[in-house]
């Protein structure tokens, strides 16, 4: 297999990204537990970083006391000052070390989350709780995993979300589905070989499902450099399924259908997500079901992610393309010069 950045390896060492990550981030419980208890946390992300903050709030922000929102890496919101605690996740070095002095000047408690090594940069200003976690990842989009249970991790630490031993119960899951990889029962291979040449469409359910389903698409569009379709329930059924009534002819030709499914579903998004799936059959080359394994909200995330990163692999190898470098986003940054 061509892999110049070694992703493949990446993928298999998932567990234990997801295990450092957590043993890292302990780290910072007497800083994170000297800050002031928050009204509001808000999530700055640059790059991939996005899926993480998406997956922490799929995960923390049903049952956090306090709202939870996202923001990209341009400005801040007005209401971003004393009582808030901002989170940076950057999978990017410092990039995001701008955002980060104007919200400790404003008077926000900052953790800063960075996947990689320490930045040569200057060392973090007064109030800023700042952690790298140098995974080895050898890209950006290959260390979302460690960056996301840090976060979740920090906000435990606050009493704003519940990790215990959902890490654990992730690690084992990884550990199994990787451990499958290239064997008999390597579900992404399966995948992988039902999707072939067609484009796949992955959906999930709710906001896990819609999560994972959106990790696939980046995965599928940069390690295989394929075009793939993301969406979710219940957002797909207000306008994407409306685009199945025509031309099943030609999508039949083209399209796979991919579902992920989770134990953690709504009944009414699983009974949707269901009915998707019939009305679909008609119009794509074949639908596909991807159920999760593992105890726990974050062990299913996480093991959906898996086999998604796995079966982008897969599609690469059986494409003869590198999964590592993306020629096509360095051309546009190139072109579109700084900013």
């Amino acid at each position: 297999m061509l892999d110049s950045l070694g992703m493949l390896a990446a993928a298999l060492a998932l567990p234990e990204q997801v295990a450092s990550a957590r043993r890292r981030a302990a780290q910072l419980a007497p800083a994170v537990g000297a800050l002031p208890r928050p009204r509001a946390v808000h999530l700055v992300v640059d790059g991939d970083a996005s899926v993480a903050a998406d997956a922490v709030v799929a995960l923390a922000g049903a049952t956090s006391p306090v709202p939870i929102t996202i923001g990209g890496d341009d400005a801040l919101p007005a209401h971003v000052g004393e009582g808030t605690l901002v989170v940076a996740l950057s999978t990017l070095g410092d990039n995001l070390a701008g955002l980060v002095q104007v919200a400790s000047d404003a008077g926000a408690s900052v953790v800063e989350l960075v996947a990689g090594p320490e930045p040569a940069g200057p060392e973090p200003g007064a109030g800023v709780v700042h952690l790298a976690l140098d995974g080895g990842a050898p890209a950006p989009r290959a260390a979302t995993a460690g960056l996301l249970v840090a976060a979740l991790s920090v906000l435990e630490q606050l009493g704003l979300a519940e990790v215990g031993g959902h890490v654990d119960a992730a690690v084992a899951a990884l550990s199994r589905r990787c451990g499958e990889h290239g064997g008999a029962e390597d579900l992404s291979r399966t995948v992988a070989h039902r999707v072939g040449r067609t484009l796949p469409l992955v959906y999930g359910a709710g906001p896990l499902g819609a999560v994972a389903a959106r990790q696939w698409k980046s995965r599928l569009n940069q390690d295989a450099k394929a075009p793939a379709f993301a969406h979710h329930v219940p957002a797909l059924l207000h306008d994407e399924l409306s685009g199945w009534g025509q031309h099943g002819d030609v999508t039949r030709q083209v399209f796979t259908l991919v579902l992920l499914r989770h134990d953690h579903e709504a009944p009414h998004h699983a009974a949707a997500l269901e009915a998707v799936a019939e009305v679909c059959q008609e119009v794509v080359a074949g639908v596909h079901t991807v159920t999760a394994r593992g105890e726990g909200p974050l062990a299913q995330l996480l093991d959906l992610v898996a086999v998604g990163d796995l079966t982008a692999l897969h599609l690469a190898e059986d494409a003869g393309v590198d999964p590592g470098p993306v020629p096509a986003v360095q051309d546009v940054a190139r072109l579109a010069g700084p900013g």
